[in-house]
């Protein structure tokens, strides 16, 4: 059989990449030269500036345009990001630039007032303002599966605009409109996080001159508190929201207040101050004292916002 059939395959069509966001960014620190390698590496044209120029040129070399000064870098793009020391920095660097029709995301550290003020500093200025707060270190940045991320909170429009673009170097999670939050946030979970680094360093104290290596201690100490970290979050959490800190109660305060005598006769056997976990353990004895029993450790927050 003649088969005349046109075999011939179709031409293809080259499709054009959509362009990317061009991005300024403001400090070329450690995290600043991370978050410029991710925006670089997926295909965003770069313009960067650094109180240090040494360090903005490094990046010239991987396809960044270096700014000879920070006004310069802000009028080269609308979307302008921050990584800078502090608040102090981020006011002398943006001096004297013309601000109006840029979108401010602040990725430096600082604290709720801080974002607070900027925020209304930055729209006086007649720009659209986000604060962040990086939740990584500078090598989790632009790394897959890192389980970095960044809190964001300001302007809803600019995160909906931007939103792809920002969560280039590390996952994004808006947390309202207040430019506080973002900062709040962060404090709050580092907070959480130098509280374990506390009972950290006590257990591994513990051991000290002991036939137990570190090494060995450390994965039980990560399957306990990975255990019990989520149920005490949200068991404070629906306490605090129900404003009952006696109902579904596991170990009462009472008992926890009494088996500290065990702990701190430990330390003093093993000669280990008791220093970082002694605020605690005496803000749980006071709320016993105010006749808590019955509760949870939940009422040891009240004691704190009274303070």
């Amino acid at each position: 059989m003649d088969d005349t059939t046109d075999k011939t395959p179709a031409p293809r069509t080259q499709t054009t990449p959509a362009p990317r966001t061009p991005v300024t960014l403001l400090g070329a620190g450690a995290m600043g030269t991370a978050l410029a390698r991710a925006w670089l590496a997926a295909g965003h044209p770069v313009t960067v500036w650094n109180r240090t120029p040494a360090r903005a040129e490094a990046l010239a070399a991987e396809g960044a345009t270096v700014a000879r000064s920070a006004a310069e870098a802000v009028a080269a793009n609308r979307l302008v990001i921050l990584c800078l020391l502090d608040d102090d920095s981020v006011g002398a660097a943006l001096d004297g630039a013309a601000l109006t029709g840029r979108d401010l995301v602040n990725l430096t550290t600082g604290t709720p007032a801080q974002g607070r003020a900027r925020a209304a500093w930055a729209e006086e200025r007649g720009a659209r303002f986000l604060d962040g707060g990086i939740m990584a270190v500078p090598p989790m940045i632009g790394a897959a599966d890192s389980g970095a991320y960044v809190f964001y909170s300001g302007s809803a429009g600019l995160f909906e605009e931007h939103g792809e673009t920002l969560a280039v170097p590390a996952g994004t999670r808006y947390v309202g409109a207040d430019p506080g939050f973002a900062a709040l946030h962060d404090v709050a979970l580092l907070s959480a996080m130098y509280g374990m680094f506390a009972g950290l360093s006590h257990a591994f104290a513990l051991i000290g001159g002991e036939d137990i290596r570190p090494q060995d201690l450390a994965p039980l100490l990560v399957e306990w508190l990975a255990a019990m970290a989520p149920a005490a979050a949200h068991a404070s959490a629906a306490a605090l929201e129900r404003g009952d800190y006696t109902k579904d109660v596991t170990s009462n305060l009472a008992m926890q207040v009494a088996s500290t005598s065990t702990l701190v006769r430990t330390a003093e056997e093993q000669g280990v101050s008791t220093e970082l976990l002694t605020p605690v353990w005496d803000l749980m004895a006071r709320r016993l004292a105010d006749g808590h029993g019955e509760e949870d450790t939940t009422g040891v927050i009240d004691l704190l916002r009274a303070r």
